[in-house]
């Protein structure tokens, strides 16, 4: 192949290439080791400056408090489906936004341990939109409110996010961890696979309150407990070495590029180009409502589904990968992640412009 494919995938998605570039310069020997971070120890400084600094990163691109935890888990965000109810709910009754296929399976887990409240649910409009915060019927005494910030499905996301007051909040960040400003002193949990915006596939961030890590109760088994993993710097076991070496990466990619500001700025920039050529004309049609459309996964479709079928095909051979949207509701999905450059977005407008002429 003399030239990458625009990858558009929801996930594993695009990785900066230099990240990649410093990845293959370092496989062979890690900070002079002359061992690969494949092979590791998880014990050994060069993988504890590899934690520590990811770590450190994390935190000063997103202002996180001392009063909170960092940790790298494995099992993906679904696992933490099941974690969460499995350490604070128990018996007891939690709030929950239904805005899509993830917080869908977020629920379904659960409902294992204790009473789901559905809060607010944007299903009457096949969860294009976001329930607004005045309309969600919150309880007062539930162990914790909990969202999916940005659905990769239905390309929704929370513009602003629930005061929830004495009630902790948990957020699923999976899919827009670190492309945009929040304030994480806001939440009492915060979750991402990592496979979209910060690294491949094999680790989960999780940030933490210390108030909320105190209510970890002490009868669960080891591993699924975050004390065990807050107290042991998620190294209780062996951790997802390399992928969190590439998290690092990323994460200094990120500082590097100006931080979550100016990676904002960018995403900006990217999705309303974009944007803008769908609501230029009736040939293309934006799925998500405009006062929630997601910047990282943009949703549209075409007047007929045979069009759909072959813009996907002339867009894979065209270098676009990707565009498929999920099997549950078709369409066309583009993911433009933190790491999707600026050009690629503009090649898929002038792909999308020369679409319409030819099949109008």
């Amino acid at each position: 192949m003399t030239k990458r494919p625009y990858n558009l995938y929801a996930g594993p998605a695009i990785l900066p290439q230099e990240v990649m570039a410093q990845a293959r310069e370092e496989l062979m020997d890690i900070a002079g080791t002359g061992l690969s971070i494949l092979e590791s120890s998880h014990r050994g400084a060069a993988y504890d400056e590899i934690n520590s600094s990811a770590q450190q990163n994390l935190r000063d691109l997103l202002n996180i408090p001392d009063s909170y935890s960092v940790l790298f888990l494995q099992g993906g965000a679904s696992l933490q489906f099941g974690m969460i109810p499995m350490n604070f709910l128990r018996g007891g009754t939690a709030d929950y936004v239904y805005t899509g296929a993830w917080s869908k399976k977020a629920i379904k887990e659960a409902k294992l341990f204790g009473t789901v409240n559905i809060a607010g649910s944007s299903e009457d409009k096949n969860f294009s939109y976001i329930p607004s915060i005045d309309s969600l019927n919150l309880t007062p005494d539930a162990r914790y409110l909990h969202i999916c910030t940005n659905e990769t499905i239905g390309g929704v996301r929370w513009p602003v996010f629930p005061d929830s007051g004495d009630v902790p909040l948990i957020g699923d960040m999976s899919s827009e961890i670190c492309s945009r400003k929040i304030d994480v002193s806001k939440f009492a949990m915060i979750y991402a696979g990592a496979q979209k915006n910060l690294g491949p596939a094999g680790v989960t961030i999780v940030i933490m309150s210390d108030e909320m890590l105190s209510r970890c109760p002490d009868d669960l088994t080891t591993l699924l407990n975050y004390r065990t993993q807050a107290e042991k710097d998620s190294n209780y076991n062996t951790p997802p070495v390399f992928s969190i070496y590439i998290v690092g990466l990323v994460l200094k990619w990120l500082k590097k590029l100006g931080g979550v500001e100016a990676i904002e700025k960018i995403n900006n920039e990217k999705a309303d180009l974009l944007y803008r050529m769908i609501d230029s004309t009736d040939f293309y049609r934006g799925t998500a409502a405009l006062q929630d459309r997601s910047i990282m996964n943009i949703t549209f479709r075409i007047p007929k589904e045979e069009l759909e079928v072959l813009f996907i095909k002339e867009g894979t051979a065209a270098g676009f990968i990707g565009l498929k949207g999920h099997r549950s509701v078709g369409g066309i999905r583009a993911s433009i992640y933190n790491a999707f450059p600026l050009e690629g977005v503009q090649a898929l407008v002038e792909f999308m412009q020369n679409f319409e002429k030819e099949n109008s």
